[in-house]
């Protein structure tokens, strides 16, 4: 009667371990499902009061599909503090149709396309962005800086790539 014993124990522990795959499998399928349902980089600024600025910013240099895209996008987003910072009726000019093309490459400058760089990635370097230029990332301390504006916050993920929020806009020199 043993054997039959130590079979059954088997089988009811084979059984039992295929519940706990399946219910894996199953938990596995609602956190992809979860991750599907976050929000693009886009709509995680438009939800943010700090981002107001940035979001028109989007909208008039005609970036808005571009960012809620596949990705993974890196984006080093400016408050409206950081907009704020820039001389007096800069913004305002930017928004006008006119300078779309420059409102455009000051963006893109923001983003680093093709990556999703988490904070723990983080060293000093250069990196290309999607405006066409390098960035400069350095380490002063326990601040990170890009291009000298300080990351205040950082991986705000979305479903498209990550955000870190930077105190001051930073602008390509070419």
């Amino acid at each position: 009667m043993k054997p039959i014993t130590i079979l059954a124990a088997t089988f009811a522990l084979t059984a039992s371990t295929g519940v706990l795959l399946a219910d894996h499998h199953k938990s596995g399928e609602k956190e992809a499902k979860a991750e599907k349902a976050a929000p693009d980089l886009v709509s995680i600024a438009s939800d943010s009061e700090d981002f107001s600025t940035l979001v028109a910013a989007i909208k008039a240099a005609g970036l808005v599909e571009t960012l809620q895209g596949d990705g993974p996008f890196t984006v080093f987003a400016p408050t409206n503090a950081a907009f704020e910072k820039l001389p007096e009726g800069t913004v305002a000019t930017l928004l006008e149709p006119a300078n779309k093309e420059k409102l455009q490459a000051i963006l893109t400058y923001h983003v680093i396309a093709g990556k999703k760089v988490m904070a723990k990635d983080v060293a000093p370097m250069k990196i290309a962005t999607a405006q066409g230029s390098e960035a400069t990332i350095s380490i002063e301390g326990e601040t990170v800086m890009i291009d000298g504006a300080k990351v205040i916050a950082t991986d705000i993920e979305g479903s498209n790539g990550v955000i870190h929020v930077i105190d001051s806009v930073i602008i390509p020199s070419e």
